[in-house]
């Protein structure tokens, strides 16, 4: 794109922004990216990189390695703990903060950037590292806290012995019904569409844009790289979230 075309899709969408009755952002890997934290698969690298990614995120790698592929997510964890949020997470944050109930935020993103920048109602569809759950859904009397479970790799429950898994959404398990659900009504009512940072390929994530749009939102893909859903949108910006976001957003 042409500067003086980028200018002018900058403009447009600025002002969009500021007149929008709804916003709804998506997030990808990029922006997390941005704040250090790499994406899965550029995480395979180093003592990681002879390892099949469906052996660290999956139940049935999980299953057969526990201890493997908990100390996988533990140094994940380690990395998301020690980044910070980036210009972009800060911008949104801000804008939520001026416009009230005006955006929706929705991210592919696991990490709990968006939380530390203020959208602490971010709809997260991929869950969150930080979080334990159950290995089997636990149906005792009362239920089992993960909380109590006795340390280990991975920790397990002194009662029935359960282990603990970290609470994202695994290759072969469905997306949060009520996440998938929260980000389609925004992205069916919205105003304007960002889908920023991501490529495009994970579904159905993928399909907000084109939702946005067969209902009349202005989408817009920021991304410094060509996205497989570029055809989606009114405007493309290759940008990163940190270079673009403070400056749409700013009003």
């Amino acid at each position: 794109m042409a500067a003086s075309k980028t200018a002018e899709a900058r403009k447009l969408l600025q002002q969009a922004a500021a007149h929008a009755g709804g916003v709804c952002v998506l997030t990808g890997a990029g922006m997390s990216a941005e704040s250090g934290i790499p994406t899965f698969r550029d995480a395979m690298t180093g003592l990681w990189s002879r390892f099949d990614p469906a052996q660290l995120a999956s139940e049935e790698g999980f299953r057969a390695d526990p201890a493997h592929v908990w100390d996988w997510y533990a140094e994940r964890r380690e990395g998301v703990r020690a980044a910070q949020p980036n210009a972009g997470h800060l911008a949104l944050g801000a804008f939520a903060r001026r416009r009230p109930g005006v955006l929706t935020l929705v991210s592919q993103n696991v990490d709990d950037l968006h939380q530390r920048a203020g959208n602490t109602d971010t709809i997260r569809l991929h869950g969150d590292i930080q979080r334990d759950q159950w290995l089997e859904r636990c149906t005792r009397v009362p239920v089992c806290d993960t909380r109590d479970a006795q340390p280990g790799r991975p920790p397990r429950c002194a009662r029935c012995g359960n282990l603990v898994r970290p609470g994202v959404v695994w290759f072969g398990e469905m997306l949060p019904t009520d996440a998938i659900d929260a980000a389609e009504r925004a992205a069916r009512s919205c105003d304007v569409a960002l889908i920023v940072g991501t490529s495009g390929a994970v579904w159905p994530a993928a399909g907000l844009a084109s939702r946005a749009r067969r209902s009349g939102a202005l989408v817009a893909i920021i991304n410094p790289h060509a996205s497989e859903i570029d055809d989606d949108a009114q405007v493309v910006l290759r940008a990163t979230a940190a270079q673009a976001l403070p400056t749409l957003l700013a009003i």
